[in-house]
């Protein structure tokens, strides 16, 4: 089936909405908490550069998930960490920046001995 543009020119056509440059200095980070599918698609948050990536894990990360039921069980010195597909030992004291996080950034992040709620993604 065919597709028309609804613009004339649709080819010229470059603007991004959701570029850096509107986000008031802030970065957008992705992140979604592997094999507990309560939650199933990754979360966005608009942060700052300079956060530090410890501050990402207790201040947003953590409060964003406390509804999910093995929440409270997450030993986060144990979380298996990837950012934008590649397993990284997050510095908890630098800054996202610093940690290799930019625009769009996706950390997926897997809990050892938490696999999905009552074990389902066992």
């Amino acid at each position: 089936m065919p597709v028309t543009a609804i613009v004339s020119d649709y080819e010229n056509y470059t603007e991004t909405r959701d570029a850096q440059k509107n986000f008031h200095g802030n970065i957008v980070i992705y992140v979604h908490w592997e094999e507990h599918l309560s939650f199933c698609s990754a979360l966005a948050f608009p942060l700052p550069p300079a956060m530090p990536f410890g501050a990402l894990v207790s201040e947003v990360i953590a409060p964003h998930y406390a509804a999910h039921p093995d929440a409270a069980k997450i030993d986060w010195s144990t979380v298996i960490w990837r950012i934008d597909g590649e397993k990284k030992t997050p510095d908890f004291g630098a800054s996202l920046e610093a940690n290799g996080l930019h625009h769009k950034s996706l950390i997926r992040f897997w809990t050892p001995f938490l696999a999905g709620y009552a074990g389902s993604a066992s």
